[in-house]
């Protein structure tokens, strides 16, 4: 089996794959700050042969990961960001500084669909651009609409705020303030997206695929003008990418000491 783990600062997604035939088995998360041994949420590593990693959640939570490659004795693969690859080229000035989840994004949407406007729209609301010809123009940051709402809910007394909400009547004004709230939060997220998206079109005077990922990429995608696709395995597929199961891993030959590919 192939293991692949997207650690975020909130949540950790994993994806278990036949190392056989390339076919989904399983998937779950897991909150990236639990103990592993203590959930019931977390993969059966005894059959894994390969593991692959993208890690924004910090060192502590890798040296978590590292020490159970150890313990079964599995390959390790960790995702870092670099000047190029893939045909893709980093626009940061310090290239190892882009998250690695942006970075994997980019690539594998590049990889897809040539120019893209990728967005992930997670804990933080992250949109990143690249040209024809590979060329990063960089990205934008902000708060995720949950963020956003959980930052409201501790500074606005008695005032609930459902996290699922869906997009329907989300444009509509608010005619109590839960919904001020709730549908205020969510044109923030829209409007970030097609101002960020205008600045693209100015850029590149191209009318950029936009590329949807993250745990709200559905209920944003809902409210865009633009249409736009849901890429939820898009982090994976960056992987899948930079890290290609070879057939010594596919036939578990190399047990041993984990390795990391950089």
């Amino acid at each position: 089996m192939i293991l692949d783990l997207d650690i975020g600062n909130t949540l950790t997604k994993w994806r278990m794959k036949s190392s056989v035939d390339n076919r989904l088995v399983d998937r779950g998360s897991i909150w990236t700050r639990d103990r592993w041994e203590n959930s019931e949420s977390i993969p059966d590593f005894r059959d894994i042969k390969v593991m692959r990693v993208s890690n924004v959640g910090g060192k502590e939570v890798l040296g978590e990961v590292e020490r159970i490659a150890r313990r079964f004795r599995v390959p390790l693969h960790v995702a870092r960001s670099t000047v190029k690859f893939a045909g893709v080229r980093n626009a940061y000035k310090e290239p190892e500084r882009l998250g690695i989840d942006r970075w994997l994004g980019l690539l594998a949407a590049y990889h897809s669909f040539g120019a893209c406007f990728v967005v992930d729209c997670g804990s933080a609301i992250t949109i990143d651009v690249v040209k024809a010809d590979g060329g990063h123009l960089g990205g934008y940051i902000a708060p995720g609409i949950r963020l956003m709402k959980e930052s409201l809910k501790l500074g606005t007394r008695n005032v609930a705020i459902d996290p699922d909400d869906t997009h329907r009547g989300l444009m509509n004004f608010g005619t109590s303030t839960q919904e001020a709230v709730s549908h205020g939060i969510y044109l923030a997220a829209l409007g970030q997206i097609t101002l960020a998206y205008r600045q693209a079109y100015n850029q590149t005077e191209s009318l950029l695929p936009i590329i949807l990922t993250g745990g709200d990429a559905t209920l944003v995608a809902g409210g865009l003008e633009m249409d736009s696709l849901c890429w939820p395995d898009l982090v994976y597929a960056g992987l899948e990418l930079m890290f290609p199961v070879t057939e010594q891993e596919k036939q578990g030959n190399l047990l041993g000491v984990p390795v990391k590919h950089l």
